[in-house]
């Protein structure tokens, strides 16, 4: 299996896992043969990357760390939240919690694979799937840092509530594909303080859980909003979901830009720590982010292609690859596998759209 831009469809494809939207409804399902229709349908959606299982690919596992039921029960709780919240309901507080639990026991079961947060995110759902995209990624790095399984539930209802604010906010403002002017950049950074709010009108949420919808915006060196905290003044899970939120969004396909590669995204947060991050969170959360996911296609410094068949936990960009074309863009009769921890002198150079 690998993840494959939708420009680079050939009708005829068939899909690797399928494809749901935000309340769950099964859009296209694993094995579907993808025709023009579903070509364009997938671009209409917003889907700029699928799933594929072809040759190269064949037999490299695409873990996530949380089970497909667990991913779509908590973005259709996130969803079904932010309606209740536009209707002027109160948070299912009890449904929360429950999600939360499912994944901290999942990541608890899974503590050994590398974290690969592998959604399939449209233009509609984009803000839910990041919600469970750093609720997981906050809770996995709550448990690199030693936190037990309170802290670990606290923090995880933060980070999935923490952009619940944008609830208040204009739809124009949330979806716009341009540049925000200065009035909207201003509309947009008071939803950490209509977070608070919402979330100060559910007593059964804690201090903590609720300061992350506060602070999520907040940086290390005090240059964050809403309040200019400095890193001694926030709660370590601020600083745990300022980051991840960071993250979540840089590797993120938007209307408005592309995702950065893993590699990049991770070059980029390391680069600010000490300025916009603490160091010793950073530490814990690239620790578990493989910088070449497998299914990724790679440049060597060989000039040759490779497809990356696993991740080496201690050794996050030195992966596994499958090496399957030439310096002159040839297909090898037979593949060859190098583990790139055990030799000195393969690099990866660039990750490739296309083999």
């Amino acid at each position: 299996m690998r993840k494959i831009p939708v420009h680079s469809i050939k009708p005829g494809t068939k899909l690797a896992r399928g494809i749901y939207c935000s309340d769950g409804r099964l859009l296209l399902a694993e094995g579907t043969a993808l025709s023009k229709s579903y070509i364009r349908k997938l671009t209409d959606m917003g889907i700029y990357h699928i799933y594929v299982e072809d040759e190269i690919s064949r037999g490299i596992d695409i873990q996530d760390v949380i089970s497909g039921r667990t991913r779509i029960q908590a973005r259709t709780l996130i969803k079904k939240v932010m309606e209740d919240i536009s209707s002027g309901d109160r948070i299912d507080v009890s449904a929360v919690n429950n999600v939360v639990e499912s994944i901290m026991d999942e990541l608890i079961d899974n503590r050994n694979i590398m974290l690969n947060i592998e959604d399939i995110k449209t233009i509609d759902d984009y803000t839910f799937s990041h919600s469970v995209n750093v609720c997981t990624l906050s809770m996995v790095t709550g448990l690199e840092l030693g936190y037990n399984k309170v802290q670990l539930k606290k923090l995880g209802v933060g980070a999935l509530l923490h952009d619940i604010g944008k609830m208040r906010v204009s739809r124009d403002i949330i979806n716009k594909p341009d540049l925000l002017s200065e009035e909207e950049y201003e509309e947009i950074k008071k939803h950490t303080i209509y977070g608070h709010e919402i979330l100060k009108e559910n007593p059964d949420i804690t201090y903590t859980s609720r300061f992350v919808a506060l602070a999520h915006h907040e940086r290390y060196d005090g240059s964050g909003y809403p309040l200019a905290l400095k890193g001694k003044d926030t709660h370590e899970f601020v600083k745990i979901v300022s980051v991840v939120d960071v993250y979540d969004a840089l590797t993120s396909d938007r209307v408005y830009k592309n995702r950065m590669e893993r590699h990049e995204a991770i070059e980029y947060i390391m680069s600010m720590t000490g300025r916009y991050f603490d160091h010793r969170v950073v530490e814990a959360f690239v620790k578990n982010i493989p910088a070449y996911p497998p299914g990724s296609i790679v440049l060597l410094s060989t000039g040759e292609k490779a497809i990356v068949t696993a991740s080496n936990k201690n050794f996050p960009t030195r992966p596994v690859v499958r090496v399957v074309k030439d310096s002159r863009g040839n297909s090898y009769d037979r593949y060859r596998e190098i583990d790139l921890k055990d030799v000195n002198n393969i690099t990866i150079k660039v990750v490739c759209d296309e083999i």
